[in-house]
């Protein structure tokens, strides 16, 4: 989880969400990636895809049958259905999600009998500084806006958004 964390520090450093994921077999990592989204143009590049994306490209399979994903935030749908199709065995996730988590925040896709794979989930790793990391990220992002809505107001002509109406 510490690897899945530095990437996480590449995100935030890059202005992404600071979310990141690393592919592990037989003790060696095989592929690593960094939520770039916004980087990418990509709505699909989250964390886990882009680690999934690397350790399919090392392996030379897209199907990764004895690997553990670890990665800083519980999965959402989209990640979820990559890694039921990758064949991880193992996901060992950080922070909850609670507003997307698909590991048993607001689902549970790794319990759903209907799907044809399933990968064993362990969550709450290293939970405290994952979820940090997303705190502190978003609390800057808030101080930015305000900012940015501060200067805004300055600008003749521009309309004050708390003037009343």
């Amino acid at each position: 989880m510490r690897l899945a964390l530095e990437q996480a520090r590449l995100a935030r450093a890059a202005g992404e969400v600071p979310v990141g994921a690393v592919v592990v077999r037989d003790g060696e990592v095989v592929g690593a990636g960094w939520n770039q989204p916004i980087r990418a143009q990509d709505p699909s590049a989250h964390a886990e895809i882009m680690a999934l994306r690397a350790a399919g490209r090392r392996l030379g399979n897209y199907r990764l049958p004895g690997c553990t994903l670890y990665v800083t935030l519980e999965p959402c749908a989209m990640c979820s259905g990559a890694i039921f199709h990758a064949r991880i065995a193992r996901v060992v996730y950080g922070a909850p999600d609670p507003k997307t988590g698909t590991a048993g925040s607001v689902l549970d896709l790794y319990a759903e009998p209907r799907l044809n794979h399933h990968a064993q989930v362990e969550g709450g790793v290293l939970a405290g500084e994952c979820a940090a990391l997303l705190r502190e990220f978003f609390a800057e992002r808030r101080r930015e806006d305000r900012t940015r809505s501060d200067e805004d107001r300055d600008q003749p002509g521009t309309p004050d958004p708390d003037a009343p109406r």
